[in-house]
């Protein structure tokens, strides 16, 4: 018996049925808007996401601030631009406590 990869651990029900039907139609956004009835930017803007948060599942050793910041703004919960305004900052407060020491 083979255990699913991790990566899969962070997506709901709802994504894994997407990316069935993403694969099922060959990678063809057009013919998985058709089946959601939806436009093709939604899907497309849905695929980013999907992208995104399996890139940060693969980031295990990443900081955890840094994580949970971009996990906020992935599920939507923070504005892209102030997830990116967080980050650079708190490795700026890094790279400074670092030429401290």
């Amino acid at each position: 018996m083979t255990s699913l990869p991790e990566w899969m651990d962070n997506l709901d029900d709802e994504d894994l049925v997407f990316i069935k039907k993403f694969l099922l139609s060959s990678g063809s956004l057009k013919e998985v808007a058709r089946l959601y009835g939806v436009t093709y930017p939604t899907v497309r803007l849905r695929l980013d996401r999907l992208i995104g948060r399996i890139r940060l599942a693969e980031d295990r050793g990443q900081d955890p601030y840094i994580a949970l910041v971009k996990r906020l703004a992935m599920d939507e919960k923070m504005e892209l631009d102030t997830a990116r305004l967080l980050i650079n900052a708190y490795k700026e407060t890094l790279k400074e406590t670092e030429t401290d020491e």
